[in-house]
């Protein structure tokens, strides 16, 4: 992959094609060729390029006969395989689900398309999301566009390679301990998660659900804020979604880090110094950065930090034992062909047969969390970690706008290295899960992606419903950093 001039971003493309300076069918025809031209990193599990071109046709004659444009008009924008689109498959990395085809739009879906923008096709993901590598799905793995022998990390790994090669200038993802955060850190662009609620989650294929929101992927914080702002809103069709009305960013907030308040937790760069220090040293210079721009940094006690894991993941696989439960070999997907067999023996054949180890091995951990005997040992007392945990953040905004810490403890791992221990990969998440036990917006945003190293993010995380300071922090960091080349794709 040659480094070359980064493609326009979410607001770039849009005002080029309201203007005239560029077509909607110019912008999708660039965003399928980098497809197929990267196909080998496994970014896309299906293109419908037929599809994205009428649709992008459809706005240029719009915007010929002077008709008003969506925000998002033009804009080719990709799908995680486990969000609905009528009509085209939804597997969500998974055999159990081979062969589906979704009848229905989920809510996000609808509002891209009720806003102009172009759907591409769908990204690949680790199954049901259960995965930080992008490396659990059927599809096969994701490959990191910056070095082809590395992770792209999950479980949003397609979201965040399409947007890195510039196969369209956004992709929508799925966090549910860090999904679209990870990838977007180590794969060099922005990864945007909500507030819980924030984001109707109907027509998402749930994994651990009051954990997870569907996110954004972009080039730039202003693009991912864009599409934000495009698919938030009160849902009638979720209950979990709050009644508020979408998202605004504030554009007088503009990229100055003057008077922002930075909270640094305390040991938690340190955490990533001894996994990785050239990550400490980015996020160092970072905040050095932004100090010198005016923000001021805040130390932060976050002590219950190192139970964040362990209670994130009892919670999560208690919920996904709960929420696959469904996926019985009847309604969905794979069908047995034995017979002779009772009911019972035939749904654990068809379950063992298609779901994979990882969701096969959270499955299981979820069911003993939440059984006779251990539910008050571990889902109960998993529960109480978590209202701790989003009591010490909660205290933390009286004395600060954001808090800052790295993305992920290390730099993108080859995809041929092994961990015995599947803990040592749950560990990636560190730094991810408690923006989700809390319910809260976090952001990551590239420090340094080129050169002589892999991309490393800064991760941003501020109170409920305030994407907008995000935002700002985000600018600020862009503003201190400048501009992302492309992903040269040589090894490291």
């Amino acid at each position: 992959m040659s480094r070359e001039t980064p493609p326009m971003g979410v607001l770039a493309t849009a005002q080029a094609i309201a203007r005239g300076e560029q077509s909607a069918e110019a912008a999708t025809r660039a965003a399928l060729d980098a497809a197929d031209a990267h196909a080998d990193l496994g970014a896309f599990v299906e293109l419908d390029a037929d599809g994205a071109l009428e649709t992008a046709r459809a706005v240029d004659a719009a915007r010929a006969r002077g008709e008003a444009l969506g925000p998002l008009a033009g804009v080719p924008i990709s799908l995680k395989d486990n969000i609905a689109a009528r009509d085209w498959a939804l597997s969500a990395g998974s055999r159990m689900l081979a062969g589906y085809r979704s009848p229905f739009d989920a809510t996000v879906t609808e509002r891209l398309r009720a806003a102009g923008a172009v759907l591409l096709g769908r990204v690949n993901m680790d199954e049901f999301g259960m995965g930080s590598a992008t490396t659990t799905g059927v599809a096969g793995p994701a490959r990191n566009p910056w070095d082809a022998e590395r992770v792209a990390g999950g479980s949003s790994g397609g979201s965040a390679v399409a947007v890195a090669i510039g196969a369209g200038a956004a992709s929508l993802g799925t966090d549910t301990g860090g999904s679209v955060r990870l990838p977007a850190a180590l794969c060099g662009v922005v990864g945007l998660k909500p507030t819980y609620g924030r984001v109707s989650r109907y027509g998402v294929v749930a994994y651990a659900s009051s954990l997870e929101q569907v996110g954004v992927l972009a080039r730039d914080v202003d693009g991912a804020a864009a599409v934000l702002a495009a698919i938030s809103g009160a849902c009638p069709l979720d209950a979990t979604a709050a009644p508020l009305p979408p998202f605004s960013p504030r554009s007088s907030d503009g990229a100055d880090a003057a008077g922002l308040r930075i909270g640094v937790p305390e040991g938690f760069v340190d955490k990533a110094r001894a996994a990785d220090p050239a990550v400490a040293e980015a996020i160092d210079a970072a905040l050095a950065g932004l100090r010198d721009a005016g923000a001021t940094l805040v130390p932060v006690r976050l002590e219950e930090l190192d139970a964040a894991v362990a209670a994130y993941y009892v919670i999560a696989t208690a919920e996904a034992s709960t929420n696959l439960s469904r996926y019985d070999g009847v309604r969905y997907g794979h069908r047995t062909s034995e017979t002779g067999l009772g009911l019972g023996e035939l749904i654990a054949r068809s379950r063992t047969e298609s779901f994979g180890d990882e969701v096969q091995r959270r499955i299981l951990l979820g069911t003993f969390a939440l059984s006779a005997g251990y539910h008050d040992a571990f889902y109960a007392r998993a529960g109480q970690v978590r209202r701790k945990l989003a009591n010490a953040v909660a205290g933390a905004w009286d004395d600060c706008d954001v808090l800052a810490m790295p993305t992920s403890p290390v730099r993108a791992w080859r995809l041929d290295q092994r961990f015995d221990d599947p803990t040592a990969v749950y560990a990636m998440d560190v730094f991810t899960v408690l923006a989700n036990l809390c319910g809260l917006p976090a952001l990551s945003v590239p420090v340094r992606s080129a050169g002589d190293a892999m991309p490393i993010g800064l991760q941003f995380m501020a109170p409920a419903f305030e994407e907008a300071t995000l935002v700002r922090a985000g600018r600020a960091v862009q503003a201190w950093r400048g501009a992302l080349p492309m992903p040269t794709g040589g090894p490291r």
